[in-house]
């Protein structure tokens, strides 16, 4: 009985202590939890503090950089403003000049027609005197005043005519007489008349290759190759159906010259890649730069022109790739300076002077950006940038006539730079407009009465004329030799200068029999 109480005591312990600390453990538990919700508590409250901060930081960041905008904003609206306001006032001072211009006009129409007013009423006067004495004259001549006047101008054309063809002979004469001491100045004169321009130039070049397996490796997969080769050269790359041939089109040369050369090389390497392209043409770009400013040191070395501008020396070695008319220019450009310093050395005037104006007078056809003017006038505008004197900058500009010239050297330069270009194969002309050229002189020469055949000789450098004898008088064939040459020059283009040779002959011919 006492175990089964001890027993039953023992439980019940067992019972309150588990009870006790339940109900211990539970406090705990909640006293934790209580800790926990707090520390919560506090770090949302910590949190939610920083989150303000930082609304309210890029809050003000943000109206900041507003306001900041706005002052941007006012200040192009202030410029703006400013800007119009001038404009404003260029407006209105050209309005008040339009009126001051347009009242002055009004002012100059208003006289003008009282004047005409005045001379028309004077005009009367003097057509109704000259009536008057009309009348009288046909009362007293017996002739009408239209019968007079065809009397009188026949009588003043035939006496016209013989007066000038003897003034003409006599001045023929005087000049053949005078020839010694007249020479400078009628070889600078006359000569400037054989200006020429027909030509045409080149603006392709022909890659040869060995095999047509080629084309394909310079196309490249979907083209890639020749798309990088044509950018970076700038020329147009055909590829045809041309028979071991591929054609380079452009219209610049050294562009030209930098395309045919990096294919010689790619093609000769093998490898045919953009990144390979892309190298060849760098190199050969700098090879081409290097060759042109070689070329222009040789050429100014064997001219014996010295103190020329390092960037004037490189424009005369880009004339290599240069050509004028199909006449390569740098060839061109020395042969007008070889002529200058001749007829220089011949007319007494400096020969180094003159073979300077002569090697850079087409120096404005070689810069690549040309700007609207003609390359004499640019061509001048480099000299003088470059501290050319003053005499070869005139001779430059002057050598087309744009501007005045002001010393011998720019006649010289004028007479050589059409004694180079009109030279029999100095430069290419078009076969067909060449025959009528040539057509046309002989047409023209068969218009005038009495001519029985015409001759265009020396690649229409002469013209022979033969006129029948029994029409035309040895007068009559010296005025049609005039009259022809002045008639050709006024209507026609040629190269160079034409003589004209008016043969009249007399053949008596016997038979013995």
């Amino acid at each position: 009985m006492e175990t089964i109480l001890i027993i039953i005591a023992a439980i019940a312990g067992l019972v309150v202590g588990a009870l006790i600390t339940s109900t211990l453990l539970r406090k705990a538990i909640e006293k934790k939890s209580e800790n926990i919700l707090k520390d919560a508590e506090e770090k949302s409250e910590m949190i939610k503090r920083d989150k303000i901060l930082q609304a309210k930081e890029k809050f003000l960041q943000m109206k900041t950089d507003h306001e900041n905008q706005l002052q941007e904003k006012n200040k192009e609206l202030l410029k703006n403003e400013n800007r119009l306001k001038q404009k404003e006032a260029v407006i209105t001072q050209k309005i008040e000049e339009l009126t001051r211009k347009q009242k002055e006009t009004t002012t100059i129409k208003d006289n003008l027609t009282s004047q005409l007013e005045i001379v028309t009423k004077r005009q009367a006067e003097l057509d109704k005197a000259t009536r008057q004495q009309v009348d009288q004259l046909e009362t007293i001549s017996g002739l009408s005043a239209e019968q007079a006047k065809n009397l009188l101008i026949e009588t003043l054309k035939d006496d016209a005519k013989s007066e000038a063809m003897v003034h003409i002979k006599d001045i023929v004469e005087e000049a053949k007489l005078t020839a010694n001491t007249e020479a400078k100045k009628i070889v600078i004169e006359t000569i400037q008349r054989t200006a020429a321009e027909h030509a045409i130039e080149n603006s392709v070049s022909v890659f040869n290759i060995e095999s047509e397996e080629i084309k394909g490796r310079i196309i490249g997969r979907e083209g890639r190759n020749i798309r990088t080769l044509e950018a970076l050269t700038g020329v147009e790359i055909i590829i045809d159906d041309s028979p071991e041939a591929i054609i380079l089109s452009g219209f610049d040369p050294v562009r030209r010259e930098i395309a045919r050369l990096s294919l010689h090389k790619l093609v000769t390497d093998g490898r045919i890649h953009p990144a390979r392209i892309e190298e060849v043409v760098a190199k050969v770009k700098k090879q081409i730069e290097q060759e042109i400013i070689e070329t222009g040191k040789r050429t100014t070395i064997d001219l014996g022109i010295h103190g020329l501008h390092p960037e004037l020396i490189r424009m005369i070695g880009k004339m290599k790739y240069r050509s004028s008319y199909g006449q390569n220019l740098l060839q061109h450009s020395k042969e007008v300076a070889n002529l200058c310093a001749t007829m220089a050395a011949e007319l007494g005037l400096s020969p180094k002077k003159a073979k300077r104006a002569g090697l850079l007078h087409d120096i404005g056809k070689v810069p690549d950006n040309e700007p609207e003017l003609p390359h004499a006038i640019l061509g001048m505008k480099i000299a003088e940038r470059y501290k050319e004197p003053a005499d070869i900058c005139n001779a430059i500009g002057a050598h087309h006539d744009e501007i005045e010239m002001e010393s011998l050297i720019a006649p010289i330069v004028q007479v050589c730079d059409a004694i180079s270009g009109a030279r029999p194969g100095a430069r290419r002309e078009v076969v067909e407009a060449y025959i009528q050229r040539l057509k046309n002189l002989e047409d023209l020469a068969l218009s005038y009465p009495g001519v029985v055949k015409t001759y265009a000789i020396q690649a229409g450098r002469e013209l022979r004329v033969i006129v029948g004898a029994d029409k035309v008088t040895d007068d009559d064939a010296n005025k049609i030799s005039y009259d022809l040459s002045k008639k050709i020059q006024d209507e026609m283009t040629y190269p160079g200068q034409i003589k004209i040779t008016v043969i009249r002959e007399t053949r008596a011919i016997s038979y013995a029999k």
